[in-house]
């Protein structure tokens, strides 16, 4: 097996690290007072940014755009829309990509590949329609729209995606939508104007083929956002999470994806390279992390030593070290087994890097919050907020106990073992 990026690859790798490191690390700190001045009553939080535009738009020039389009599913999107070269990447090739982005809160956004647009874009692409793409995907390719992803509902143990209970009845020529969703990520957007939703279509066929995948445009009657939800106090201004119900929500059968009962095939699709996507950011946040330590360690004395000199915190650095570097070639191989032979090829080596990136970043982040002190609780350094994402991966895309499930059933299927 090979991890070697390729040469347009680590090209792209480096041209994004120069980026961040130019354009959008210096403009981060002015980003988030203006939210939190908004936030105060200075405006709307909810509504984006110019700063964000403005980076786009540069970033679009350098040619660093949708840089997450896969290779052999890009189409001419690669060209009118994507990044240097024309073509899309392979999941090995936009890991590193991923783990720069991770860096910085903002990157994902500018680049035009943060979640959940990226994973609502690749099931546009590979399982929408032509009029789907044109109508939906071409405007998030732009970035002259926002989307949502409404899979989880809070009167259900979401974790068996099989209870999703929100129903999609077939009256017709149209689909009738009734039901609630939460933590339907960037709903609160105030671009996002599309959502694609997890239904229950046909309650008689077998588990795996009783859910339909369903674009919802976001000003259809009977949509309503019933609430923003704050994870763990902070409510990710200007995206957000929301809770969303849908009431007699009718729309064309066409907007059905790929037709009725293929929700879980589409939901595999997209969230396999998407776990990738996620867990390289996640080492991306963890260097950041450790980053943060170490200039912190040697720069502030305590008892007459640095701080890196006391408490056996040399031994975490060292730590902290390994488990990065491990999970990295954890991640790269779960990228490579996916462009090997696709999701069903890699399952667990999915699940494997889903539980332990981001278990090794709360572990690397809260060691920096450590040395950091009272400052590691604050908004001065992005610890906080970092240490909150890698606890909330925990449960997006399915919670530790699930996947540690699939790892353990897989490998004991080797030893005759039944599910």
């Amino acid at each position: 097996m090979d991890f070697a990026p390729s040469a347009r690859a680590a090209d792209l790798t480096e041209r994004v690290r120069a980026f961040i490191r130019a354009e959008i690390e210096p403009a981060e700190a002015a980003y988030h007072r203006e939210i939190a001045a908004r936030r105060a009553g200075a405006g709307d939080p909810w509504e984006p940014l110019p700063l964000i535009a403005e980076l786009r738009a540069k970033a679009r020039a350098q040619g660093l755009w949708n840089l997450f389009l896969p290779a052999g599913h890009e189409g001419p999107y690669a060209e009118r829309y994507g990044t240097d070269g024309g073509a899309g990447l392979s999941n090995t090739d936009y890991a590193p990509i991923a783990e720069q982005t991770g860096r910085s809160f903002l990157a994902p956004h500018v680049f035009n590949c943060n979640a959940p647009d990226t994973g609502n874009m690749e099931v546009l692409l590979k399982y929408g329609s032509a009029e789907q793409r044109e109508r939906w995907l071409e405007p998030l390719l732009d970035a002259r729209s926002r989307s949502a992803f409404c899979m989880t509902e809070p009167d259900v143990a979401s974790s068996d995606a099989t209870n999703m209970a929100l129903r999609a009845d077939v009256e017709g020529d149209e689909v009738v939508v009734n039901g609630r969703k939460w933590w339907s990520t960037g709903v609160g957007h105030s671009d996002c104007d599309v959502l694609i939703v997890m239904a229950l279509s046909d309650p008689e066929a077998d588990r795996h083929h009783r859910h339909s995948m369903v674009i919802v445009p976001r000003d259809t009657p009977g949509v309503r956002v019933e609430r923003m939800l704050p994870t763990m106090g902070v409510y990710d201004e200007p995206h957000g999470h929301g809770e969303v119900s849908f009431t007699d929500v009718r729309v064309p059968l066409s907007h059905v994806v790929a037709g009725p009962g293929r929700a879980f095939e589409i939901a595999q699709g997209r969230l396999g390279p998407g776990r990738v996507h996620h867990c390289m950011r996640l080492i991306g946040l963890a260097e950041k992390a450790l980053e943060l330590a170490c200039e912190r360690g040697l720069s502030r004395v305590g008892f007459g030593k640095p701080l890196v000199d006391l408490g056996g915190n040399r031994e975490r650095v060292a730590d902290a070290r390994i488990a990065i570097d491990a999970t990295r070639l954890l991640v790269l191989h779960a990228a490579w087994k996916l462009d090997q032979g696709g999701p069903l090829h890699a399952l667990s080596e999915v699940s494997q890097i889903k539980v332990a990136a981001p278990n090794m970043a709360q572990q690397v982040i809260d060691f920096a919050m450590q040395l950091h002190g009272g400052a590691g609780l604050s908004d001065d350094v992005p610890l906080a907020a970092s240490w909150v994402t890698a606890r909330a991966l925990r449960l997006a895309d399915g919670p530790d106990e699930v996947h540690r499930g699939m790892v353990a059933r897989l490998e004991l299927a080797k030893y005759g073992a039944r599910r």
